[in-house]
């Protein structure tokens, strides 16, 4: 199950972004006095108490307003209100009750989605008087809110979330989520087709015909794959606004939501920036990954085609060393079944747990080989670590001094322990703790 998704829709200049940025709580949205200045959709994961969703900052609608932005973000708008769980329709409560809000209001009640009305600028004495005026717009009670000073946002929160479902109860520990990620065209929905045994998917030569994720029960040896084909993502100049600047969303929390991303590379066209972009969401958000390039069936090859296209494929994706590299073709099945068998290993890695005393004898052999760094005089120590979870495995490390652990180090250490246990397709977290010194660290009492 994905994350559901909220989307904050009003008129230009309300505080959209005021509030988006409260509720993800850091700036991310531009906020100026400029009416407007929001024309594309911008997308954060957002939580509340013990719930998670997709937080939507959408451009100002003015439905009587025939520019030609205007018009793109009705579009978007229109999808908005088609995939969105909740919908929060924020009004200027300082300004009180405007002609556009009734339009907007109007336009809303059309639709079946969830609509929490909030009014914003609380702070006002003027919005005190105004807010019963709201109840005009049908849409239920409205929320008093200050986007600014935060007052009632937690308020606004408890009714959006009111229906949605515990992180805990969104789990499935029982199936293995894989997401297929990339580019249009690369044979995303090809792959899944060839796995069902059925045209699932619906497959052409035009890119970008998945708009939505659809997820397929694939069932393989002893296990049980959850299949989600998503929506390829664009460069952003090349997206179309509307459906399927949307279907980018989808993509992003199907993402979140998985176990195992698979990168799926054309062979015909190589690795690109896109790629990097596609894999990087991945990577930020700590999943398993596998590079599958696909189409490899129709590629002239020469000895060392595998071997250099591998060798292409390191150096323009750097941060993605530990993702292991396969060869297929979904068109006639090459390596499907190793590709499914490659899917259990990365996901056994990206749950696997070291013993505390087998980790240390590693960390203990690694600082042997090569002594922490020093700085000044002052030498780095290494005391002890331990495990304290994976999806993705994460790592605490007991040191002296956390300055003086540099990244080229830490490296090292994480190279030492992928040499014992691979853990190949999951990255890997290390996190450093102070530990306070005793009277044994500052050597023998004078």
């Amino acid at each position: 199950m994905e994350m559901p998704i909220v989307s904050i829709i009003g008129r230009p200049n309300v505080g959209k972004s005021t509030l988006f940025n409260k509720i993800v709580g850091r700036k991310i949205s531009i906020t100026e006095d400029t009416p407007g200045v929001t024309r594309d959709r911008i997308y954060q994961p957002a939580s509340w108490l013990n719930y998670k969703f997709l937080l939507v900052d959408t451009g100002g609608l003015d439905l009587k307003d025939e520019d030609i932005f205007m018009s793109n973000i009705k579009a978007q708008i229109d999808m908005a209100l088609e995939t969105s769980d909740v919908v929060i329709f924020l009004v200027d409560g300082a300004e009180g009750l405007n002609p556009t809000d009734r339009e907007i209001s109007n336009f809303l009640r059309k639709n079946k989605t969830k609509v929490v009305l909030a009014v914003n600028k609380y702070d006002s004495k003027i919005t005190k008087e105004n807010i019963f005026n709201f109840y005009e717009l049908g849409l239920g009670e409205p929320i008093a809110i200050s986007a600014e000073q935060g007052t009632g946002v937690g308020d606004l929160l408890d009714v959006v979330i009111s229906d949605f479902k515990p992180i805990n109860d969104m789990e499935d520990d029982d199936n293995i989520r894989v997401t297929l990620i990339g580019k249009p065209n690369v044979g995303k929905s090809s792959l899944l087709n060839y796995l069902t045994g059925e045209n699932r998917s619906i497959v052409t030569d035009i890119p970008g015909t998945t708009r939505d994720s659809i997820d397929s029960l694939i069932k393989y040896k002893d296990n049980e794959y959850i299949f989600v084909d998503t929506a390829g993502l664009r460069k952003k100049k090349k997206i179309i606004p509307g459906v399927e600047r949307y279907s980018v969303i989808r993509t992003l929390t199907a993402i979140e939501r998985s176990n195992v991303c698979v990168l799926m590379i054309d062979a015909l066209e190589g690795v690109t920036e896109q790629d990097s972009k596609i894999v990087g969401y991945a990577h930020d958000n700590n999943k398993a990954i596998i590079i599958a390039v696909n189409k490899w069936d129709a590629l002239e090859k020469e000895t060392k085609t595998m071997k250099n296209f591998e060798k292409d494929i390191r150096n323009n994706l750097p941060f993605v060393t530990y993702a292991p590299i396969i060869f297929i073709s979904a068109k006639t099945g090459q390596r499907v079944n190793d590709f499914l068998d490659l899917i259990e290993v990365v996901n056994n890695n990206y749950n696997h747990r070291i013993q505390t005393g087998v980790l240390n004898d590693i960390l203990n052999k690694a600082v042997l080989m090569n002594q922490p760094p020093s700085d000044k005089g002052k030498r780095g120590k290494l005391y002890y670590g331990s495990q304290v979870s994976v999806r993705p495995p994460k790592f605490l490390l007991s040191v002296n001094d956390k300055e003086l652990f540099h990244f080229s180090y830490l490296r090292y250490i994480e190279n030492q322990i992928r040499e014992t246990y691979s853990f190949a397709g999951t990255p890997i977290i290390l996190e450093l703790k102070n530990r306070i010194s005793s009277r044994a660290d500052k050597g023998p009492k004078r």
